[in-house]
């Protein structure tokens, strides 16, 4: 079941994105943050009127997504930055399809025309996903995040949202 995040959902989406911050570098951080700074994250989101969903099979969270505003600029309000984690062991499962389907379906809704994802390279499932999606690359930076001893590079998939099927 796909659901808006609620604040009682800070920890098990604090377990899932710690895995990717301690052992991955899908994410440039470096240190496991606390609920209490996903919490905040999540208010931060919710304040800003973007959807923060979650995945939850036989009542636990199994991954979530949520958007940011892409700058903060006016004139890019109609564009944002998505994002999708799923729990460790429960990858190619369509969660993060399911997940993202609905996170696109509730911006459109809100009248965002783009969503950009960041990738950090090399990721093919990632890639892959986004791709499945309709987003396509629109920029690759070179070595500008440096994790677990090396250099990092960053791509960027884009889709607009003005062709979304309700």
């Amino acid at each position: 079941m796909i659901r808006n995040a609620d604040i009682s959902d800070a920890r098990a989406i604090a377990d899932i994105y710690n895995y990717y911050v301690t052992h991955t570098t899908a994410t440039f951080e470096e240190t496991p943050v606390s609920a209490e700074v996903i919490a905040t994250r999540m208010a931060d989101v919710k304040a800003a009127s973007l959807p923060w969903i979650v995945f939850e099979q036989d009542g636990t969270v199994l991954g979530y997504a949520y958007a940011t505003k892409w700058k903060a600029r006016s004139a890019y309000r109609y564009s944002v930055e998505s994002t999708v984690y799923l729990a460790n062991g429960v990858r190619g499962s369509g969660y993060g399809t399911a997940l993202y389907h609905t996170l696109f379906h509730q911006l459109k809704e809100l009248g965002i025309n783009a969503v950009i994802g960041g990738i950090t390279l090399p990721n093919p499932s990632s890639i892959a996903l986004h791709e499945k999606l309709g987003m396509r690359k629109v920029a690759h930076f070179e070595k500008v995040g440096f994790k677990f001893s090396k250099w990092l590079d960053v791509g960027y998939w884009q889709r607009c949202l003005k062709d979304l099927e309700n």
